[in-house]
């Protein structure tokens, strides 16, 4: 594969396949363990087969299927949080990633103090957080929360805090799994035209939805993801047509 051809793409998926170890009966005590060490059942699942994917920089992605095809393993993937049995995943950029609901928060220190934890995380020195901070607590519209520890948060609050941290970090890629489904309307549909300018701003997006309109509307691009392979990948209308008549 050239340089040449690789720079064109944020995210490419190469002949990529994940398997999970399942461990069934597994011993609970030590000496569980010690009379049964040899007969433990484990199963080799496949979760996606023969993934092959090219993601050009500025693209908006939804990936779409039911409960347990694979989608959400994918962005994992794609994060690197973990790695492929075969194959390979690159990606071009900077990326930050809202997959789990206040992943990365330690629930005994402050909003203020996660959002420098967080940030620091995604690659920002104290001087740039120091410059954003204010804007990150103002879209989080968690002034009067900020300096309380986030345990005392509720899951609203913890979405509110990660997505404006992720957004605030200058990624080129941004990688969300369904958190968009927690909050209120009103931070929902905030939420959303902030995606709409990061879109319109040539960022690279890569969303796991229920929600089809959100794919309709936000994204360029419907990637079917079907008992752990690709079955469809093209315009959102006719991925969607699709995939609701195989869904009755």
């Amino acid at each position: 594969m050239r340089k040449s051809q690789e720079t064109e793409f944020a995210i490419q998926v190469v002949n990529m396949s994940k398997q999970f170890k399942i461990y069934y009966d597994k011993p609970s005590t030590l000496k569980e363990r010690l009379v049964f060490w040899n007969k433990t059942k484990r199963e080799n699942r496949t979760v996606l087969k023969n993934i092959n994917i090219n993601i050009q920089k500025g693209e908006t992605v939804a990936l779409i299927g039911t409960n347990g095809s694979g989608k959400s393993t994918l962005l994992k993937l794609m994060t690197k949080i973990i790695y492929p049995t075969k194959g390979e995943i690159v990606t071009t950029g900077k990326l930050t990633s809202l997959l789990e609901l206040g992943a990365g928060f330690h629930p005994d220190f402050t909003g203020r103090e996660n959002i420098y934890f967080n940030a620091a995380i995604f690659g920002l020195t104290k001087k740039e957080i120091d410059a954003r901070i204010d804007d990150i607590i103002v879209f989080s519209e968690l002034e009067e929360f900020i300096d309380n520890p986030v345990r005392t948060y509720s899951s609203g609050m913890y979405m509110r805090l990660a997505f404006s941290v992720a957004i605030n970090v200058d990624a080129e890629v941004l990688l969300i799994d369904e958190i968009l489904a927690v909050g209120d309307q009103h931070f929902q549909e905030k939420c959303f035209k902030k995606l709409e300018e990061l879109r319109d701003s040539d960022k690279t997006i890569v969303i796991v939805t229920h929600s089809l309109d959100v794919v309709k509307s936000l994204c360029k691009r419907a990637i079917w993801i079907y008992n752990g392979e690709v079955r469809l990948d093209g315009q959102p209308d006719s991925v969607i047509k699709e995939y609701l008549q195989e869904c009755k």
